[in-house]
């Protein structure tokens, strides 16, 4: 089986192709960094016209890739939520047309099951499992029982992990994005601030108040003339939000008796927390998997892959009409 997998819902243009949910027969992405970086993010509008000129050849370069026409094709899937509605409007309004011209069923697909299925790319996941996704847009808990059912089990309540490493790393002045910046920056610093953990509840995050204290921290020093430890700061700021996520993931696996975590998502490609995260697994006798640093942000491989297990789920005659999906917040369709 060979799925066409399209991939727009931020600022990644990105289409690949799978065969049989494990085999990647290409992957590629087109990024849009270095556009959005010196707006210190991404700007929607700008990043639904890259789209729109990007989609067309990479959609032919993921078939010249694998080597493939369309014709060899089984199903398309394409992300049909959350993400930037522009955004998200090219790829569906892509994959529809490919879809309807080529006669190949099409299967949306929510991004954060995209994310999850990342880590069944390079290994073979045993279920139930726990995962945590954390991006720059989300941060929540997931519980996957042995018929690939998703439940929610606790989100933020404020902001997403990886929006707080953005947002710190600007009043730093280190730039966009955030999240690899801080991680490189915080090997040479020692943790020497005193940042509160917020007191929510056991399966919520919140993020705001150690925000909150690190911008109030900086801008005391500079009031007060003193020099800011770019480092130490970074440092201090990465271990909170680490030891958080952390804490949280492998507390609610004990709880539940789960021993299989996966971490995914554009912050599961920091280096601090793969370590924190897996000698903490190995403490409590859980297994800890994180996809590939290529699968961590966004990209159309685990889309592909997504589809693939939604289609073991339902039966290999799903084809979902794809309407007014673009407009949906359920994760569970």
């Amino acid at each position: 089986m060979k799925i066409l997998a399209i991939e727009t819902s931020c600022d990644e243009t990105s289409v690949a192709i799978i065969e049989d949910g494990k085999k990647v027969l290409s992957n590629i992405v087109s990024s849009q960094i270095k556009i959005h970086e010196k707006y210190g993010g991404v700007v929607p509008e700008i990043a639904s016209r890259h789209h729109i000129e990007n989609i067309l050849p990479v959609f032919e370069e993921a078939l010249d890739e694998a080597k493939l026409s369309i014709d060899d094709i089984d199903y398309i899937a394409v992300t049909y939520t959350p993400g930037l509605i522009g955004a998200l409007l090219v790829g569906v309004a892509f994959a529809k047309a490919v879809s309807y011209s080529a006669g190949i069923p099409l299967i949306p697909v929510h991004h954060l099951k995209g994310h999850v299925y990342s880590s069944f790319i390079e290994y073979d996941i045993k279920l139930p499992a726990i995962s945590l996704v954390v991006s720059g847009g989300h941060t929540i808990l997931l519980k996957i029982n042995e018929d690939y059912e998703f439940t929610l089990m606790g989100e933020t309540l404020d902001d997403a992990a990886g929006e707080v490493y953005d947002k710190i790393a600007r009043l730093l002045g280190l730039g966009y994005p955030g999240g690899p910046k801080i991680d490189s920056l915080s090997e040479k610093g020692v943790h020497d601030l005193k940042i509160k953990k917020p007191n929510v509840k056991e399966n919520e995050f919140s993020f705001s108040g150690v925000k909150t204290f690190v911008t109030n921290y900086i801008n005391n020093e500079k009031m007060k003339g003193n020099i800011i430890n770019k480092e130490n700061i970074a440092r201090s700021f990465q271990d909170t939000v680490i030891t958080i996520l952390s804490e949280k993931a492998v507390n609610l696996c004990k709880k539940e008796g789960i021993k299989t975590l996966t971490v995914v998502g554009g912050v599961s490609a920091n280096k601090a927390l793969r370590r924190k995260m897996t000698e903490m697994g190995e403490e409590n006798n859980i297994e800890v998997f994180f996809p590939g640093l290529e699968y961590c942000t966004d990209n159309a491989a685990m889309i592909g892959v997504a589809a693939y297990y939604e289609l073991k789920k339902k039966g290999r005659d799903y084809n979902y009409i794809l309407l007014d999906a673009v407009a949906s917040k359920d994760m569970f369709l």
